[in-house]
């Protein structure tokens, strides 16, 4: 026994949480499993998770009558062929591109932004 705390994903409300991991799973070559009411999509660099909730309102980016509370960053080598292969699987390029020399910003079907990003953290 430790005291040791690790990350292990992220949960993303959703109106029908398998169509949204289905998604994620074309975007990222991941494999999607579960229900319209909790889902995962994995792959080789990591998890996310998906629950459904009824009353599911997309956020507004950007804006504050629904304001997003979170949102996924993806890296990526090239922003053009990504963000077609995005656009393709069903997301939309949102309008304000704040950090456009680096970063575009799309959102999922659910209307959660994600970003593609060239920027790799360390």
């Amino acid at each position: 026994m430790s005291d040791d705390i690790r990350l292990s994903g992220t949960t993303v409300n959703a109106p029908d949480a398998l169509a949204l991991a289905l998604f994620y799973a074309e975007l990222t070559g991941g494999d999607a499993l579960g229900s319209a009411h909790w889902a995962t999509v994995s792959g080789p660099n990591g998890c996310i998770a998906f629950q459904q909730v009824d009353d599911f309102c997309p956020p507004v980016w950007p804006g504050a009558d629904v304001p997003m509370q979170m949102h996924l960053d993806f890296y990526v080598d090239d922003l053009e062929a990504t963000g077609a292969r995005a656009v393709a699987a069903g997301a939309t390029r949102l309008d304000f591109q704040p950090n456009s020399d680096h970063c575009f910003v799309y959102a999922d079907p659910a209307g959660h932004p994600f970003c593609l990003s060239t920027w790799e953290p360390t």
